[in-house]
């Protein structure tokens, strides 16, 4: 049954990339199935390692800086990582890749910009609940638990917000514009838009790239002048500097970071090359 199935895979005449044929090979693999070259396919096996040395590279340049275990620990329990696997590493190096035309760039942000809300909405309160469901019997559950709200640090930030709009459909989201100074290079708030009742809420601050760290403090300073609480604040972010990490612990102890990656480098690029603007 399973050598019909590979006969058919191979006679098929859809058209298949290299890519594709690379991650359906790897999710033989990853099933505990064999792929198809342990059964002597040259081809396949050809294939499969004149493909994988590019990617490879790649994820090698771009993991090469990133920031040790233990720095990432000194920097403090508030920065969390997402769990690492290899579909965020080849959203990472994707991201990263200079060559990445337009249209995968957003697709793959948009992918790991969804990973990171759903990781930053498990950092929120939940209740418990009881339901019932169609069938008469009791379940005992969970929900969220009422008052938050998400706020975007123009114009980066707002490519994340559709990717908590997804997954909160009725969640209401603030913006707050920050520029740097001419004069003084300066973080500058030039606009800032919140819930009324901010001060009340848990907030989803969104910012994908953390470099220097300058523009979030500001953003957080004002969010604590509308009255609320540092320790009331998730930082959403795709990539961060250790620098940068480390600057915003340190003005604000009790904050929480999320992000994917802890980097030397960080793809400054982002917000033009999301918004075409590059």
């Amino acid at each position: 049954m399973l050598n019909s199935l590979r006969l058919h895979l191979n006679e098929a005449t859809f058209p298949v990339t290299c890519s594709q044929s690379v991650s359906m090979e790897t999710r033989f693999t990853n099933n505990g199935m064999p792929c198809q070259n342990q059964q002597g396919n040259d081809e396949s096996h050809e294939l499969e390692h004149a493909a994988k040395p590019s990617s490879s590279v790649k994820q090698v340049a771009c993991q090469e800086d990133a920031a040790p275990p233990a720095e990432i620990q000194q920097i403090g329990p508030q920065l969390k990582l997402v769990p690492l696997n290899d579909q965020i590493r080849e959203l990472q190096t994707i991201i990263r890749d200079k060559s990445t035309s337009r249209g995968d760039f957003v697709f793959c942000a948009d992918r790991l910009i969804r990973l990171v809300v759903e990781e930053g909405l498990n950092q929120l309160p939940y209740s418990e609940c009881t339901v019932t469901t169609p069938t008469g019997h009791k379940y005992d559950g969970v929900k969220f638990e009422k008052g938050n709200c998400g706020v975007s640090i123009m114009r980066s930030g707002e490519a994340m917000e559709q990717g908590l709009r997804d997954c909160c459909r009725s969640i209401r989201i603030g913006k707050i514009l920050i520029q740097s100074d001419e004069e003084t290079q300066k973080a500058k708030v030039y606009y800032a838009k919140f819930p009324p009742d901010i001060s009340r809420r848990k907030v989803l601050l969104m910012y994908p790239i953390l470099s220097t760290g300058n523009t979030v403090i500001e953003a957080v300073r004002v969010l604590r002048e509308h009255g609320l609480q540092a320790k009331h604040i998730i930082l959403l972010s795709l990539f961060s500097t250790p620098h940068g990490a480390r600057s915003i612990v340190e003005e604000f102890p009790d904050i929480t970071i999320l992000t994917t990656e802890v980097h030397s480098v960080a793809p400054t690029h982002f917000g033009q090359r999301y918004f075409g603007t590059d």
